[in-house]
This record gives C-alpha cells, structure tokens and sequence, in this order.
C-alpha cells in the first residue's frame, strides 16, 4: 500500500474509523427495534445480539460471548438462544436488512444511496474485503458466506460490516495477547475518551457498575489507570500498542485495495458517515467518559 508501513496502517485505520459507524447506524435506529418486534423479538438487548450473531446461525450463549468478547455472560444467557425461538436467524437477518435500508433513506436520503458516490464506495469497499482471510475470524467469516445484496447502499453497508468484523476479530486477539479480560478492555477504552460512555456500557454489555469499578481497580493495581481513572504513562502505551497490533492484523484488506483507493474510499466514507452523524444517527452522549 506504501511504503512505510505505519504510515499504511494509520490510513487503514482512518478508513475503518469512517466505516464502522455506517455499519453501525442501524444499532440504534428506531427501524430495527420495529423490524425486529414485528417477528417476535420485542427486547433490545436481544435484538443486538441476534441481529449481530445471526449470520452464525442459531449458535448459543457460549458462542456469542466468545465472539462478542466484552459482554457478561450471564447477560448475554438471558437472551440467546431463546431468541432464536422466536424468529429464525433466516428471519432476523432478513428484518435485518430492511432496517438497514430504512435506516439509511431515513438518515442520507434516497438521491445519496442511488447516487454514483455510493455505487462507487462499495466498489472499492467490496475490493477490499477480497483480502481479508476467515481463519480465526468468526464474525468476519460468518458474514462473509451472506450474500452481497444488489443495491449499491445495501452492497456498500454489507463490506463496511465485513471490513468491521475482520477487524473486530483481530482486536480480540491483541486485546487477550494484551491481556486484558472484557471489562478492562472496556474500562481501559473508556480512558482514551474515545470508547463507549459507562452508562452505555453498563446498559447494553451487562456488567453491574461493582464489576466496571473492580475492572478499574485491577488496572490501578497493573499501573494502568491513575487513582483518577485517566490513562499512565503506562496506559497510554498499552492502548497504543494495542491499536497498532489490531492495525497490523487488519492491513490485508487496505494494502489489496491500494493507497489511492484507501484514500478514495475514506473520502466517500466520510462523506456518508458525517451524513449520518449530522442527521442524528447516534445517541449524543454516546462517547466520552461520564458515567
């Protein structure tokens, strides 16, 4: 892709970080708790798992935990697989897409998805998940065996999705060689002030606010985290290191598609991504580190 790797690895992370989002609009669209209500599942916190881990098939709580990583088990028991008695994964992958695509006209309006941009973006984006590689890559694969949907915005939603969880995927495996178990994972992001609010973490992984605190004691104990929760010197430099070893293990797909291309597909990403933002895609106090 160049020729100094970091230099690749950064604007292969800049391009996921405009993608992930797209993906991830439908999470919090009123469509897909009305999609998923009208086959039967009525909860929300069942509803992202099944609409996540149903591209595995009917798999148990078990196998979600394992790929999900951060949620609490026992939270994650509460619903699956008893969702799966309620509509298919057939079903929910279908409600699914319909959400999506009702999600999408709602927040860029129907001329951006049948504009040449977006046909454009899931060219390139679908370009680049022909490097990506399934070995102990669960979600990826699993999403992978779907078929690629015929309208540009579906195709293009559906490559940010595969390009999310390979690198989703990767980051499981450098957070256990990182060692850190889910709530420190968790906590620890929470520190950079880029990760998910604790209200929100507390919400939609499970744990209880005792667990999310103990997390953060075991990482002042590791020199981790400063008595005022912020990110040592220490911190600073896992979490670094800990991106860096998820860019590496997520090059593939960037390096097949090309610097100029990377650099397109970002600029086409942005632009959607900023779109949807703006039209109120995500909860305004998602981010950030108040509780």
């Amino acid at each position: 892709m160049t020729t100094d790797p970091s230099s690749g690895a950064r604007a292969a992370r800049r391009c996921h970080d405009m993608l992930n989002p797209f993906h991830s609009t439908h999470y919090f669209s009123p469509d897909l708790g009305k999609e998923l209500a009208a086959v039967g599942v009525t909860d929300g916190n069942a509803a992202y798992f099944a609409v996540r881990a149903a591209a595995m098939g009917a798999v148990g709580a078990g196998t979600v935990t394992a790929t999900f990583y951060n949620f609490k088990h026992e939270f994650v028991a509460r619903h699956v697989p008893a969702v799966w008695e309620a509509a298919s994964p057939e079903t929910v992958l279908a409600a699914r897409a319909r959400a999506v695509d009702s999600t999408l006209r709602r927040l860029l309006g129907d001329e951006v998805l049948a504009s040449p941009e977006m046909a454009e973006a899931a060219e390139l984006a679908l370009r680049a998940t022909e490097a990506c590689t399934r070995h102990a890559r669960p979600l990826y694969a699993a999403h992978a065996d779907l078929p690629v949907p015929e309208e540009p915005h579906l195709a293009y939603w559906h490559a940010a999705t595969l390009l999310r969880e390979h690198r989703g995927d990767g980051h499981i495996a450098a957070l256990i060689a990182a060692d850190l178990d889910p709530v420190e994972a968790l906590v620890s992001h929470v520190a950079t002030g880029k990760g998910m609010a604790p209200k929100w973490l507390l919400v939609t992984r499970g744990w209880t606010r005792e667990e999310f605190d103990a997390a953060a004691d075991r990482l002042r104990e590791r020199k981790i985290l400063d008595a005022d929760g912020e990110l040592t010197e220490r911190g600073v430099a896992l979490r670094h290191n800990l991106e860096a070893e998820t860019d590496r293990l997520d090059l593939a797909p960037y390096a097949h598609l090309g610097e100029a291309a990377v650099t397109r597909l970002t600029e086409l990403a942005t632009g959607f991504t900023v779109a949807a933002l703006r039209a109120g895609a995500f909860p305004a106090d998602l981010i950030g580190k108040a509780a």
